[in-house]
């Protein structure tokens, strides 16, 4: 009898084990997955960012670059102070001005002595919504949304919500959720680590503004 309560006890405790195992995996993925993610923008300062602070600036919990009032001479750009390589990216965006232009560099450099930066761009404003563009390399845009399907959900005078995934070479762009971009880097010779960067593209007065930004990196 004391025989068959004990198999029957460590059977209880098999199936209690068995049932609530998966529940704990589960709670320590979104565990693991919450440590990973980063706000790497505070809504108060420019900590962890590198910048012309007469250029960027930050209100109302936003990254605002550009100016209103007079041409933009030139890019400027402010970059993060980390580096990453495979990852995921969020934020939410609106453009302000006629003709303004902006974006978000990825995996990018600066060039030593110069204001430019090299790389990846997910680019944003007048005809490049969405688009992927390779800022002073190759300089030409690497993948294109349908602008038909793209009008469908992009919002021109609000917030948008920006979702940049890149593992290893292949980097996928999302705007509000539509799938804009997705590309394969085919020239092995490019390095695919560097900072992330908002951009506030020379030209006519205008302003980019940038909020609730995160970053998750991914397998590291």
């Amino acid at each position: 009898m004391i025989a068959s309560k004990i198999r029957s006890i460590g059977l209880s405790v098999c199936m209690t084990t068995a049932l609530l195992t998966p529940l704990t995996m589960v709670a320590a993925e979104e565990k693991k997955s919450d440590a990973t993610t980063a706000v790497i923008f505070d809504g108060k300062t420019l900590e962890g960012w590198d910048g012309d602070t007469s250029v960027f600036r930050v209100e109302k919990e936003s990254i605002i670059g550009g100016q209103l009032k007079d041409k933009i001479p030139h890019n400027f750009f402010l970059s993060s102070k980390e580096e990453y390589s495979d990852f995921e990216l969020t934020l939410e965006f609106r453009l302000i001005g006629e003709g303004t232009n902006a974006g978000v560099q990825l995996r990018s450099k600066r060039i030593p002595d110069h204001h430019e930066m090299i790389g990846y761009q997910a680019d944003l404003g007048q005809n490049y919504w969405g688009a992927l563009y390779d800022e002073s390399r190759r300089n030409k845009i690497l993948a294109a949304p349908k602008k038909e399907e793209l009008n469908k959900v992009l919002k021109r005078d609000d917030w948008n919500k920006y979702r940049i995934l890149c593992e290893g070479r292949h980097i996928q762009l999302w705007i509000n959720d539509f799938k804009t971009v997705d590309y394969t880097e085919a020239d092995e010779a490019i390095e695919q680590k560097g900072f992330i960067a908002l951009q506030i593209h020379g030209g006519p007065s205008g302003e980019a503004h940038y909020r609730n930004i995160r970053i998750q990196r991914i397998g590291q």
